[in-house]
C-alpha cells in the first residue's frame, strides 16, 4: 500500500493568523519538536511581507537556526521572485507559490487575478527547474469561496493543469473555508483527476465544519489520493476568508487514517506533544482530538 505523504503546515500556515508574536525561539523549538515525529516535510515559514503578515517577518532566522533531521524537507513559501531568492539563501529544500481558482478571493487575497498572479511568479518556477529545487502550488478556495459561494470543479481543473504545465510538480488544493463535504471531494476529484495525476495532488482541508478528517478518508479510500496538508494541534486558518478556522488536526488525520488501515509517516501522539508546546506558548487550549484526551488525561 502507497504510504500516506504529510505536509505539515502548522510552523507557517498553523501561525500566520495569531495575533501575539511569538518569540523566534519557539518557533524553532515547535519545528525541532515536530522534527523528531516522523514526519517527512515541515513547512517552516513564509518570505511574504511582513506588513501583511507579520508573524513570519522571522522566517529567514527559523530556516537557518533550526536542527535539520536527516530526511525531513524543510519547505517554505514564497510570493515572488525576490522572496525565493531569500528563502533559497535560508535553506529551504523546496518553494511553495499560491493562487486561487476563484477570482474574487484572489483580488481580495493579493490583489491580482489569476492569470495575473500566476505570471508574477513564473520567474520563480523557471529559478527553481534550473536549480532543481522541488516546487509545489496552492490553489485556494477549491471547494467554496467566501465571496463567490461554490467553486466550479472546471475551474479548479483549469488552474491545475496551467500550473502543471507551467513546471510546478505538485498541487497543494486547498478548502480555504472548510465549507466542502464529501460530496464536494468526489465531484472535484472526478473532475481534476481526468487531467492532474493524483500524484501531484495533496488535499488541504480546513475543519470549520468538522468534515475535514471525513473529506481526507473519503479522498484516500475512493480516489487513493495519498497526499494531505495539515497543521499540529489545528492551528491555522486565513486572514482573508472570514470564519475560516483552523486547518485539521495532524494527530486527527494521522490517527484516522491509521485506524481505517493507512500507512502513515509519524506517530499521532508524537505530533499532538509537539503541538502542545507551542500551543502553551500561545495560551490555547488543544483543538485537536487527540489533543484534548491527552490534557484531560493528564489532568486526572
Amino acid at each position: 500500500m502507497t504510504a500516506i505523504r504529510i505536509v505539515e503546515v502548522g510552523p507557517r500556515d498553523g501561525l500566520q493568523n495569531e495575533s501575539a508574536r511569538l518569540p523566534l525561539a519557539d518557533k524553532v523549538r515547535f519545528i525541532d519538536a515536530l522534527s523528531k515525529t516522523g514526519l517527512r516535510e515541515i513547512e517552516a515559514g513564509a518570505f511574504v511581507r511582513p506588513d501583511r503578515v507579520p508573524q513570519m517577518a522571522d522566517s529567514e532566522s527559523v530556516l537557518r537556526r533550526i536542527r535539520r533531521a536527516r530526511g525531513v524537507v524543510y519547505s517554505a513559501l514564497v510570493p515572488n521572485e525576490q522572496g525565493f531568492e531569500r528563502a533559497v539563501d535560508a535553506g529551504a529544500d523546496k518553494a511553495a507559490v499560491f493562487t486561487a481558482a476563484s477570482e474574487t478571493f484572489n483580488r481580495r487575497n493579493i490583489n491580482a487575478s489569476i492569470r495575473e498572479s500566476i505570471d508574477r511568479f513564473r520567474p520563480v518556477v523557471a529559478r527553481a527547474r534550473r536549480m532543481r529545487l522541488p516546487l509545489r502550488a496552492y490553489v485556494s478556495t477549491a471547494f467554496w469561496c467566501p465571496y463567490e459561494g461554490k467553486v466550479s470543479p472546471a475551474a479548479v481543473a483549469r488552474v491545475a493543469r496551467t500550473l502543471l504545465e507551467l513546471g510546478v510538480q505538485e498541487l497543494s488544493i486547498g478548502d480555504t473555508i472548510g465549507k466542502a463535504s464529501p460530496s464536494d471531494v468526489r465531484r472535484l476529484l472526478d473532475a481534476l483527476l481526468k487531467t492532474t495525476p493524483a500524484k501531484t495532488i495533496f488535499l488541504h482541508f480546513h475543519d470549520t465544519y468538522g468534515m475535514a478528517v471525513a473529506n481526507a478518508l473519503c479522498a484516500w479510500s475512493e480516489y487513493r489520493i495519498t497526499g494531505f496538508d495539515a497543521s499540529a494541534g489545528g492551528l491555522g486558518g486565513c486572514p482573508y476568508a472570514p470564519g475560516a478556522s483552523g486547518n485539521v488536526a495532524t494527530e486527527d488525520l494521522l490517527y484516522a487514517l491509521k485506524a481505517s488501515g493507512a500507512d502513515v509517516p509519524a506517530e499521532p501522539k508524537a505530533v499532538a506533544a509537539a503541538a502542545a508546546l507551542i500551543l502553551a506558548r500561545l495560551g490555547r487550549e488543544p483543538s485537536s482530538r487527540l489533543g484534548r484526551l491527552a490534557r484531560g488525561a493528564a489532568g486526572r
